[in-house]
């Protein structure tokens, strides 16, 4: 028996959605619209207004003058960081709406939205909320060569950037939305936020709890619609001081391009193909737990899904077997079923790119110990896979699936184990399995990724930085670290 939906929810669904802009609700210049589909049926969940160039630039506009103009420039940092920990207040007020608007147009299990998704952006912002009290500069002493004699008062400041245009993924809308949010008001910025076309629900909800927080019109504006439209029209804009986004690699470096106009900052959280490590002295059991978290939470819909499993050659076959075992048991079902365990992929896209990655993992040879293919025919589902007698030169192996896929190889030593987990241009996440704390701090220390997991996986919190080495990303999401991002630096000098 599914859970029943929330009125409110219902309401928001049955309600063509608009565009959030300087504070008001507004239809798209267009006047065009899309549907958001429900990826457990397929069939459409909300009508949503479809935004473009046009409404960008009216979004930007209205954070422009935000900054310059509005109340928000003037607003102190106590004040600023007692509206950030209200929305955290709000989110968790309305964490069951916001939940099963995650389940609905996400298709992530409702208990997983509601355990997860919800509370850990509530912490975010409350989190934030705290450092906004807390942007600091310094005094510097200096002495200048070619003045000798002369007193100078020198210090430095952290100012705001400015208008940030802010793109996030489908996989964790609301998380996302988050993380993109809190650290940009903690410093004083404005934001235009895209959300993905495939999960722009959340997203709306979440500008009506901004709204009731009390942040003032134009501080956060919400436009919908397509990344190839609405996200490159964003990410190009001259009136915009810096990009966020979260999103794969390929669409990572399209950014870079557009980003070229007015050489606006970037941050990029990309993809990953992270090596989860497990070292013949660790606990098969828990190893076996921990690595099918690792691949098989949220979907394996996860940039740092540890995709790529490695178990030393004493305990391969048990620990893929109990791996293996984990999949066979997982329940795929709706997300508002509660005894569902895995929902669908988010889409019919997603659900053909993995079931192709699938297809070419069999032509190239890769047995699966179980899964494989498609479940049912109705809704976006895939069953639970794990991958064995695979190839380092196979693209199940070198590319993202993003789906809940892994891949299971033997290794030998140790002493070779972090050059093969290293060979991918990825570098987000890791996971390292044993009884032996040296071995795992020795071992960590050679890995080239963001995070580094001992014992654990998918180990989150608002204050643990988070983001990749190499094609991965630049810079860093959460933690005091972000702040930086967010900020420009800026020397002051008196001649006294």
């Amino acid at each position: 028996m599914s859970i029943t939906l929330d009125k409110r929810v219902d309401d928001f669904i049955g309600t063509d959605r608009q565009l959030f802009i300087d504070g008001k609700w507004v239809d798209a210049a267009s006047g065009q619209t899309f549907v958001t589909p429900n990826p457990a049926t397929g069939d459409a969940l909300a009508t949503v207004a479809e935004g473009g160039a046009e409404d960008i630039d009216r979004a930007v506009r209205a954070a422009r003058r935000a900054f310059d103009d509005g109340p928000w420039a003037s607003m102190t940092p106590y004040d600023r960081g007692r509206l950030i920990w209200t929305i955290g207040d709000l989110i968790l007020e309305h964490g069951e709406e916001l939940a099963q608007l995650e389940t609905l147009d996400n298709g992530k299990p409702y208990s997983v939205a509601l355990g997860a998704d919800v509370p850990l952006a509530a912490q975010l912002f409350h989190y934030m909320a705290g450092w906004a009290t807390k942007i600091e500069g310094n005094s510097i002493n200096i002495s200048v060569p070619y003045a000798p004699g002369a007193n100078f008062h020198a210090y430095t400041l952290r100012e705001p950037i400015g208008v940030v245009g802010q793109i996030i993924p489908w996989n964790f809308p609301l998380l996302m939305a988050a993380w993109k949010l809190g650290p940009a008001l903690a410093t004083g910025n404005c934001v235009v936020l895209k959300p993905a076309e495939q999960t722009p629900l959340s997203a709306l909800l979440l500008a009506e709890l901004i709204a009731e927080a009390g942040v003032p019109n134009g501080v956060v504006n919400v436009v919908t619609g397509f990344g190839e439209t609405a996200g490159a029209a964003l990410a190009a804009h001259d009136g915009v001081d810096k990009v966020a986004f979260t999103g794969s690699t390929e669409v990572g470096k399209l950014i870079v391009h557009a980003a070229t106009g007015n050489l606006k900052k970037l941050t990029l959280e990309l993809g990953g193909k992270s090596p989860n490590i497990v070292l013949g002295d660790a606990d098969p059991e828990v190893a076996i737990a921990g690595a099918a978290n690792a691949i098989f939470f949220n979907h394996g819909q996860c940039c740092v899904a540890g995709s790529r499993l490695f178990v030393q050659e004493g305990i391969f076959d048990e620990v893929v077997d109990g791996v293996s075992e984990v999949a066979k048991s997982i329940k795929l079902g709706e997300g508002m079923d509660p005894e569902t365990q895995m929902g669908p992929l988010v889409s019919d896209e997603q659900l053909q790119r993995v079931t192709g990655f699938l297809d070419s993992g069999k032509q190239e040879g890769a047995t699966a110990r179980t899964g494989g293919g498609r479940h049912g025919d109705r809704g976006y589902f895939v069953e639970p896979t794990v991958l064995t007698d695979t190839r380092p030169d196979m693209r199940v192996v070198r590319e993202e699936i993003f789906g809940p896929v892994v891949v299971a190889a033997p290794f030998e030593s140790i002493d070779d184990i972090a050059k093969v987990a290293n060979d991918t241009p990825y570098g987000l996440g890791a996971g390292i399995w044993t009884r032996d704390i040296s071995k795992a701090h020795a071992l960590a220390k050679k890995i080239r990724a963001g995070t580094v997991w001992i014992n654990c996986y998918n180990i989150f919190d608002a204050a643990l930085p988070f983001g990749g080495y190499k094609e991965s990303g630049w810079g860093r999401e959460m933690g005091h670290q972000v702040l930086e991002a967010y900020t420009e630096l800026k020397s002051v000098c008196a001649q006294l």
